[in-house]
């Protein structure tokens, strides 16, 4: 009897509540009501502060469930460079284009050996992403590596 006494007492209470509209209690008043606002769009182009790497050198495709992940070597000029992305651009119909760029050192490095400025990057590629498209290039300062289908 007890329970069924403080489930009547909640329901009085919630029922209450729905029916003083300017209620603080009620909690579909917490909000308030959806206006129209008259916004205008603005598009903001933000560009990319990385420079291109300076060359591609190599450019791979792993299949994966539900995809793809592309996989590029880049190789910077200097030891020292850091935070490589693929970054889309826009490209022609069924080709899907990056941009390889690459954070700078602060200060000057060394040229060093090959393999030890090489850079790899990944990124991972949907199915729905990759259908109709029949080759993906990777985009450097002084070249452009591309697979295709």
């Amino acid at each position: 009897m007890r329970k069924f006494g403080c489930l009547i007492l909640i329901v009085a209470a919630l029922a209450g509540c729905a029916r003083v509209a300017e209620s603080r209690l009620n909690p579909f008043n917490w909000f308030g009501r959806d206006d129209a606002e008259v916004t205008v769009a603005r598009v903001e182009v933000i560009e990319d502060p990385r420079p291109l790497v300076a060359e591609v050198s190599g450019v791979s495709i792993d299949r994966v469930p539900g995809g793809a992940i592309l996989r590029a070597v880049g190789l910077p000029p200097t030891q020292g460079y850091f935070a490589g992305a693929l970054v889309a651009q826009s490209a022609g119909p069924g080709i899907l284009s990056y941009t390889f760029r690459a954070i700078p050192p602060d200060e000057a490095q060394r040229v060093s050996t090959v393999p030890s400025r090489e850079l790899v990057v990944a990124l991972f590629l949907s199915d729905q992403t990759l259908a109709g498209v029949r080759q993906i290039q990777v985009v450097g300062a002084s070249n452009a590596r591309a697979v295709r289908r």
